[in-house]
């Protein structure tokens, strides 16, 4: 036995025994170096403690390299006795250094330390209090951290991350203080200490999965006064670490994120959109109870398949994407009958291609009667944003949800009414997104009941632009039957009269020109509807501009029933359009929509107005009667002053009109005629006149008419030469031109007699033009004169005094008139040429000029003597 001791005594040392002892001689080696430098670390001169610091960093870098070789792992247990037992309690002691360079270098020393030891986590117990001390001291939370310098304070964040990562679960015993820095640190001043700190917090959180959860609601509230941070980066960087901290943490904690989260959404820069939406994705497949927070994670994740950035929008479909399959697959058992008989997409689904996975379906409408009182209540928030991205949000939705959106249909109409009502554009825009979309999953049995009812008790345009864009979205097949409802609700008074808001008059168009672009040729079962809709907008809105818009409308409307234009469309209809307005026409004014209707009816009818003249002259007789509204009877004559003029297209359509020719001048035009006082007054008679002149000149009236209509009304046109009105004056001048030569030689002498005196006074007319009327009808006069040779001799005294009248006027100032009033008397020179030739040289040494008396007296010379 003893000579087997011996034996195994005097035999050489193995590989492990060699290991250990090479471990033993670097470890004394070590110290004895440590020894001879350490001193340094007590010198009262902060040069000299800086230069210790320097020697031991030169020393340990030079003899264990940062990346050292696999086999050198000795090595690294060589360093920890010595590092533990000698350098950790000094570099830590330096770590309060009066000298901040003496601070610094002992904090890249501990790092070189912690990354060469071979159980970094030995140091933990004394490394977290010192750190505590640097950071989270009494001053942090005054808001005064113990240490000053923010580079040193990063320095220290990091050194805090490393032992994190080193350390791992060996942190757990440890996590209060390392949560206690954090909770400083997080709202530090210096912005990059902020950002360190967060990747330091989620490291901690994946390091200790077992213990972080009773520390992590601790850091929620650091984390939230940061997210708003001026920084993007620290922002981004915030959210991160919210994720992880949650992730491994109390889900009592998601509650008091989300809000935060929902805001970041908001934000203008796209990386911090882009953190929120992949925090909120990885929360939705891998927090440990995210089925209690579906309802409130997914309205985040889908809002961000709206977002401007294309990048943004591929994360969130296909973090959404992920999330529908991993929630099939774990309900698996209750999908079954779905998954084993797939229903194909809606007939008339906007994308089909692009349909939602079932898995994505099912959860949105598992969860949509939580979510959509809160997008209810957004669509009102007096942040336009917030407006803005519920209202996306709430068409997305609606995609998912399918058909299963119409056991909440009433609460998503409620949504859409104020989202359709709202000053932003990009509000409304979808708002009626979402209404298409009701139209396209929606049976019109249903959205029906609900829309139309709405619309009765309180007409508004954001209900009108509702049922426009349902209807857009509706497959013609299923709306047919429901067309003719639809079409009557509009029509009636209290819709289509339902406000003066041009907007409201925009949406009513709207829906009429939505049901004829989907509904197209079915359209003619309500054609007189929708043509009254058109016609009660054209009448209160067409002058605010939606004019052009109505009658591009009703060639729509034609168009699709194979009819040629709107003029086609309004015969179809003319007779029950002017019988629908009548009934109320005794009660009408100005103000009226029943009149500005019938004013629009009279004015776009055209060649159908010759159809219903038994149904339109009543009206206007009725309205035109010296007794109603004088406003309403102006615009009236200026409609039929309008139409008369281009008689044989419109009310002569048919040749038919003469036989109400009694009616329109004994019973419209002779009591408009009759002088009243007042401006109004006067405005109605320079209608009347107008519309007479209209309906002479228009050539639908035989010379055997007019002569008629001048023996009625040529009394009351004498009388209004002598109206205030220019215009009157003018025009009754051409009047009594235009009788005066329709009625040639058969006029009664009589009465012919009593036009000149009111033509000559108005040769005295402040007017140039009414004066150079007269002139002509002068002419005219004179020709009916001498065509009646018979009763010639009875003229000659009235001829003499209009010669002399005439000569005072061939030396007026105007030479315009001058030369009228020449041509006059030379027209009139035939009756009785002597007697004119004894006036002019009776009066020709009086003019200034007596050059156009000479010219006369020429001519007079010139002609042939008399038979």
């Amino acid at each position: 036995m003893a000579a087997l001791v011996a034996a195994e005594a005097a035999a050489p040392p193995g590989p492990a025994e060699a290991a250990e002892a090479a471990e033993t001689a670097e470890a004394a080696e070590l110290s004895r170096a440590l020894s001879r430098l350490l001193p340094g670390l007590e010198a009262d001169s902060k040069l000299s403690r800086r230069r210790a610091l320097e020697a031991l960093q030169r020393a340990i870098e030079a003899a264990w390299p940062e990346e050292p070789a696999a086999e050198s792992a000795a090595a690294a247990a060589g360093f920890q006795g010595p590092w533990a037992r000698l350098l950790l309690p000094r570099l830590l002691r330096c770590l309060a250094d009066p000298a901040e360079g003496c601070r610094a270098l002992a904090a890249h020393l501990l790092g070189l330390g912690l990354r060469r030891a071979a159980r970094p986590r030995d140091a933990l117990p004394r490394l977290l209090p010192a750190l505590v001390a640097r950071l989270a001291g009494p001053e942090s939370e005054r808001g005064r951290p113990p240490e000053t310098c923010e580079e040193l304070r990063l320095a220290l964040v990091q050194l805090l991350g490393l032992a994190v990562r080193l350390g791992g679960a060996a942190l757990a015993p440890h996590l209060d203080d390392a949560v206690r820095v954090l909770r400083c640190t997080l709202l530090d001043p210096f912005a990059a200490v902020r950002r360190e700190s967060c990747q330091c917090a989620a490291s901690l959180a994946r390091a200790t999965p077992d213990h972080f959860h009773m520390q992590s609601e601790s850091l929620i509230g650091p984390l939230m006064q940061s997210i708003s941070h001026q920084h993007w980066k620290v922002r981004v960087a915030v959210i991160e670490a919210t994720g992880s901290v949650i992730q491994f943490g109390s889900g009592k904690s998601v509650d008091d994120v989300l809000p935060h989260f929902a805001q970041r959404l908001f934000d203008d820069v796209p990386q911090v959109r882009q953190a929120v939406t992949c925090v909120v994705g990885g929360w939705l497949l891998d927090l440990r109870d995210r089925y209690s927070f579906f309802h409130k994670l997914i309205p985040l994740l889908l809002s961000s398949l709206e977002d401007d950035i294309p990048e943004i929008k591929l994360a969130a479909a296909s973090l959404w994407e992920k999330v529908g399959l991993q929630w099939q697959r774990e309900n698996e058992d209750d999908l079954k009958d779905k998954l084993d008989f797939a229903s194909p997409p809606p007939a008339h689904h906007p994308s089909p291609d692009h349909r939602p996975g079932l898995g994505c379906r099912e959860l949105v409408f598992r969860n949509l009667s939580k979510i959509l009182p809160a997008i209810c209540h957004d669509v009102t928030d007096w942040v336009a944003g917030t407006r803005v991205k519920a209202a996306q949000l709430l068409a997305v939705l609606l995609l998912h949800a399918e058909d299963h959106v119409t056991q909440h249909l009433e609460v998503v109409l409620r949504t859409l009414h104020r989202a359709c009502a709202d000053d932003d554009r990009a509000v409304v825009r979808s708002g009626t997104r979402s209404a298409e979309l009701v139209g396209a999953f929606v049976s019109p049995e249903v959205f029906l009941k609900l829309v139309l009812p709405a619309l009765k008790k309180s007409p508004s345009p954001s209900g009108l632009l509702i049922l426009a864009s349902i209807v857009r979205g509706c497959p013609r097949e299923a709306l047919r039957p429901h067309l003719t409802l639809i079409a009557t609700e509009l029509a009636r008074p209290h819709i289509c009269q339902g406000s003066e808001n041009h907007l409201y008059g925009e949406h009513l168009l709207l829906c009429v020109r939505t049901l004829v672009s989907v509904c197209r040729e079915d359209c003619r079962q309500c054609s007189l509807w929708l043509l009254e809709v058109l016609v009660t907008t054209e009448a209160l809105w067409g002058a605010a501009g939606l004019g052009d818009k109505v009658q591009e409308t009703m060639d729509a409307l034609a168009a699709a029933q194979d009819i040629d234009g709107r003029q086609d469309l309004y015969r179809e209809h003319a007779g029950p359009l002017v019988e629908w307005l009548a009934v109320s026409h005794h009660d009408w004014t100005v103000h009226s929509a029943e009149l500005l209707q019938f004013i629009v009816v009279v004015n776009h009818a055209g060649p159908a107005l010759g159809e219903v003249l038994p149904h339109l002259v009543p009206v206007l007789r009725s309205c035109l009667q010296p007794s109603r509204d004088p406003q309403m009877r102006l615009r009236l004559f200026s409609s039929l002053s309008r139409v008369l003029l281009s008689a044989k297209q419109t009310v002569d359509s048919q040749g038919h009109f003469h036989h109400y020719l009694d009616t329109v001048t004994k019973d419209i035009l002779v009591p408009n005629l009759q002088w009243h006082a007042g401006k109004t007054a006067a405005a109605i008679r320079t209608a009347a006149v107008s519309c007479l002149w209209a309906l002479i000149s228009s050539e639908v009236l035989s010379d055997e008419q007019i002569r008629k209509v001048q023996e009625t009304l040529m009394p009351q046109i004498l009388t209004s030469l002598e109206e205030d009105s220019q215009m009157t004056r003018l025009i009754s001048c051409q009047i009594i031109n235009t009788f005066l030569k329709t009625s040639g030689g058969v006029a009664d002498a009589d009465k012919l007699i009593k036009v000149y005196p009111e033509l000559l006074k108005r040769l005295d007319d402040v007017s140039h033009e009414v004066r150079l009327a007269a002139t002509s009808t002068l002419v005219t006069w004179l020709a009916c004169v001498r065509s009646d040779d018979d009763a010639k001799s009875c003229y000659q005294s009235h001829i003499q005094f209009l010669y002399r009248e005439l000569l005072v006027y061939l030396d007026d100032p105007d030479g315009t008139v001058q030369d009228a009033v020449l041509e006059v008397l030379k027209a009139g020179s035939v009756l009785f040429p002597e007697l004119l030739a004894r006036e002019t040289e009776a009066v020709v040494h009086k003019h200034r000029s007596p050059a156009l008396c000479q010219q006369l007296l020429q001519h007079l010379q010139a002609q042939p003597p008399a038979q």
